[in-house]
């Protein structure tokens, strides 16, 4: 369930000559009874809601005034978001026979034709004031002070996401509220301009128009593909110089993959930020450290500290706040089970807020390997997964098997193959390139009928480098060790990231490390196991400098490391 939260409108939508029928307000009854939350967003004032809408609290949260103020009928809190107007001002209006003439809390409000007189008198005092029309109404509010900004604050209260919410409507004051909301939708009454501006209008006028929502929400929460609003769509590159390629924000399950230096991390940065852009939250399961200075998020745990499931809960109960779960503080071997203890709260969180949007799963074939039973941790219904891994051939079959994307880089025959292989899918049809170039990818959307499609990667703003953490402070493979062996290889001292490196080579004699520096061995490890080809040329360098000693080239080697890589104190 994705739409959590159903935002509506009163008079001319919910409401039919101020009054709201009974099926109207069954319907709002049963959908509540399915965990979702319930907003009214009005201009009427409070007072005079409650008077003519004795059922108000059969609502979470109401936003009066136009998006003024907020009442919480469960605890009868109230909340104003704005000051009213001077006195002058009113006085003003009323010695001017202005009429009828109402006051709230902080909204003042009139109908046409009074609208010119109205602007007159706050331009003649200065004011900073604004007009918002409804159908006729003329009403008086402090700048910037709308529906829109009155849903935000109401949701921001109830620790909820505009991404969680469908909006509905009728009027213009309406499409402030409709904009900002994910799925915004239009009564078959509304105005034209309104019903121009939604992803659907409804077929039947106001309160029998919010049926019809509410039993598209409780029939398949309006996850048909002609209910996905194409504005949300995030954008993975060009196909070509005119069109884009995109994937729907939410609901996916998403297997980036290909083999290392092929682009993945390029491709995942871009859409990490185009999610932090358009407002989705993410939490990054980040089993090396890749994740460390990823810009927009909060990182919690290190290599000395595992990351406290309390804390992640609570970093993610703020809708806006992006989150890396940095895993290298815990053993490699109980990382799968650190992720299975974490992810049913993660789920749970997501039954009852929608969010995090997307679950991010690095290196998933160490997380969910074949022989770990995911769909413990891994319900079949669960969506918003992004798994990157370099062999999805290695990673569980029951996680792929929720996958309905697949987005692959370098090889994608190989990788493609691989899925299909793993969780028994067809081949595609159309034949597929069995290598990329850098800055290429390909896309195939499971569950239609497209064929893969081949598209122009849009580089990110933030360039990662891989691994970095890893080579610092993380454990190596043994092929991937550094061995100060020195001559007749008579020491076996292992080096098994740039930290350990820098620390025995600090603590070998002079023989030893001259003798690999003259062999270059520093700058081919560097190449190789450590894939830093900047670093390893700078080092190479070093090595064929003309008469250099030891303690000098040892310095300025160790010196070149911590430069580019932030290690422990």
């Amino acid at each position: 369930m994705h739409y959590l939260i159903l935002a509506t409108d009163y008079d001319g939508t919910l409401a039919s000559g101020g009054k709201v029928s009974d099926p109207t307000l069954e319907a709002l009854k049963k959908l509540q009874k399915t965990g979702r939350k319930l907003i009214l967003v009005t201009g009427r004032q409070l007072d005079d809601l409650c008077q003519v809408f004795p059922e108000v609290n059969l609502f979470d949260c109401i936003v009066s005034e136009n998006g003024a103020a907020l009442y919480f009928p469960a605890t009868r809190e109230e909340f104003l978001l704005g000051s009213l107007p001077p006195e002058n001002f009113v006085q003003t209006l009323q010695s001017r026979n202005i009429h009828p003439l109402s006051v709230g809390k902080v909204i003042v409000a009139t109908w046409e034709p009074h609208e010119v007189e109205v602007l007159n008198v706050i331009r003649e005092l200065g004011l900073d004031l604004q007009v918002i029309f409804n159908k006729g109404a003329v009403m008086v509010l402090p700048a910037g002070v709308n529906k829109a900004s009155g849903l935000g604050a109401a949701l921001s209260r109830m620790s909820l996401s505009v991404h969680n919410t469908v909006a509905i409507g009728d009027a213009e004051n309406d499409l402030a509220f409709l904009k900002i909301s994910e799925f915004a939708v239009a009564v078959a009454n509304a105005l034209p301009s309104v019903k121009t501006e939604v992803d659907w209008v409804t077929q039947a006028d106001r309160g029998d128009g919010v049926i019809e929502l509410i039993d598209r929400l409780l029939m398949e929460d309006l996850q048909e593909s002609s209910f996905l609003p194409e504005r949300h769509s995030i954008s993975l590159g060009k196909l070509n110089a005119e069109r884009d390629a995109h994937i729907q924000p939410l609901n996916r399950n998403i297997l980036l993959a290909g083999t290392s230096g092929g682009g993945k991390s390029t491709l995942a940065t871009g859409m990490l930020e185009r999610f932090i852009e358009k407002g989705y939250q993410f939490c990054i399961i980040d089993p090396e450290g890749d994740y460390q200075n990823f810009a927009g998020t909060v990182v919690l745990g290190n290599v000395q500290q595992i990351p406290n499931p309390t804390e992640i809960s609570t970093l993610l109960s703020k809708p806006e706040q992006n989150l890396v779960v940095n895993l290298m503080g815990v053993k490699v071997d109980d990382r799968p089970a650190f992720l299975a203890q974490l992810l049913p709260s993660l789920l749970e969180m997501r039954v009852r807020t929608g969010r995090p949007h997307w679950i991010v799963i690095d290196e998933v074939h160490h997380m969910f390997p074949s022989s770990w039973n995911a769909a413990v941790t891994l319900p079949q219904s669960v969506n918003g997964i992004l798994m990157v891994t370099v062999h999805p051939e290695h990673v569980a079959a029951s996680a792929l098997a929720l996958v309905d994307t697949i987005i692959a880089v370098k090889s994608p025959m190989q990788t493609i193959t691989d899925f299909c292989n793993a969780v028994g899918h067809e081949l595609p049809i159309d034949p597929l390139p069995s290598e990329l170039a850098s800055g290429e990818g390909v896309a195939w959307y499971l569950k239609t009928d497209e064929q893969p499609f081949q598209f122009e990667v849009i580089s990110p703003r933030q360039e990662r480098q891989r691994h970095m953490r890893t080579y610092a402070e993380g454990v190596l493979g043994n092929d991937r060790c550094f061995y100060f062996r020195g001559v007749d290889e008579q020491l076996n001292l292992k080096a098994q990231n740039l930290t350990m490196f820098i620390q025995l080579a600090a603590g070998v004699d002079d023989l030893t490390w001259l003798h690999h520096l003259h062999r270059q061995d520093y700058s081919t490890w560097l190449q190789n196991a450590i894939k830093d080809e900047t670093l390893a040329e700078e080092v190479s360098q070093i090595e064929t400098t003309t008469d250099i000693s030891a303690s000098v080239s040892r310095d300025r080697i160790t010196e070149a490391i911590e430069k580019r890589y932030t290690l422990p104190v």
